[in-house]
């Protein structure tokens, strides 16, 4: 007789498929992947973050079918924001103005179909997430260098996405590529994403705030709709952070530091931008394994508390901002509504 557990296993097995994108996850550890191997045999740490790059290429050209083409102008998007957020840098004034214009053109896209919305997030991110990270800690010299290599190496990561969508539409047939409809109401989210953004910058830039990229993708993330649906988001986020990067840091206080264990944690960190059906989970998972990648290379003091504290900053901007937003909606539809 066989033991009980054959229905406990096709339960974990359900909870899996349903949790974890599979398809997504193969995919993304065949763009990012490389850079991984890459940094172990050149000991290139510019190589793990072109892993986001990879990534961000890969989300959009997946959950809309875009052709190659299109992904290389995805690509050229991504240079060219990063490239003025990080020459723009020095100068704290025009690095906030860049970055809450930035917000503002990855959501005014929706003017031209609603799923542009998918797409100037994840230039959006990347950009920003960069200009900030080559640049911590490090001399101008050095951020050159790293800004150099990951400028020089990005187009391995454009044809591996590229080669991906070319078998894919294969497989499936050259299925016609659609932004969706035009957004009616696009201006006052693109308004609010660049108002949260702006105060997000400029909080960080006064007082020099560390890993203050999170501040302003969390700004950014939270606005995604009404004022409900912009606190469901943060709330999720705030549970992830609170969940994960606490668990990432103790975790990484029972583990020695580790070239290896710190590649891997930055993979799998990058992986949970794709690979899991529910965002709060995802999210979480991020969390804990940026908090254990920063054990592994000895920097893990204040990284939980630093993740968590700029979460809720970054989201708290953002609700003000739908607030005030949807505000002056009521208030143009008033007067709208009043008679003449």
């Amino acid at each position: 007789m066989n033991p009980p557990t054959t229905p406990s296993a096709a339960g974990l097995r359900d909870l899996l498929s349903r949790e974890v994108k599979t398809s997504e996850l193969l995919r993304a550890l065949i763009v990012v992947g490389p850079m991984v191997a890459a940094y172990f045999i050149l000991r290139e740490t510019a190589l793990l973050n072109l892993g986001l790059v990879a990534v961000s290429l890969l989300i959009p050209a997946l959950r809309q079918h875009f052709p190659p083409k299109v992904v290389a102008w995805h690509y050229l998007a991504i240079l060219v924001t990063f490239a003025a957020l990080f020459l723009a840098a020095p100068v704290k004034p025009l690095f906030v103005v860049l970055t809450a214009l930035a917000g503002f053109l990855a959501v005014a896209g929706t003017r031209y179909g609603e799923h542009f919305r998918t797409l100037g997030n994840w230039v959006f991110i990347p950009a920003v997430y960069l200009a900030c990270e080559v640049r911590e800690g490090v001399s101008a010299e050095e951020a050159i260098r790293h800004a150099g290599v990951i400028v020089a190496s990005s187009p391995i990561a454009l044809a591996l996405v590229c080669a991906i969508q070319t078998y894919d539409q294969r497989l499936r047939g050259n299925a016609a590529t659609s932004l969706g409809p035009p957004a009616a109401d696009w201006f006052l989210p693109a308004a609010a994403t660049a108002m949260a953004v702006f105060a997000a910058a400029a909080l960080v830039e006064i007082f020099n705030l560390a890993q203050g990229q999170w501040v302003m993708w969390s700004a950014a993330s939270v606005v995604v709709g009404d004022l409900t649906a912009s606190t469901g988001k943060l709330k999720q986020r705030a549970i992830g952070a609170f969940v994960g990067a606490p668990l990432g840091f103790l975790t990484g206080l029972a583990l020695p530091q580790s070239r290896v264990g710190y590649a891997i944690a930055i993979l799998a960190a990058t992986l949970t931008l794709i690979s899991f059906s529910r965002y709060v989970v995802g999210f979480g998972l991020r969390c804990f394994f940026i908090a254990l990648a920063a054990s592994f290379a000895g920097g893990a003091s204040g990284i939980a508390e630093e993740r968590i504290v700029n979460v809720l900053i970054g989201g708290t901007f953002g609700l003000i901002a739908v607030a005030l937003t949807e505000i002056v909606r009521l208030r143009v539809m008033r007067k709208t509504r009043s008679p003449g």
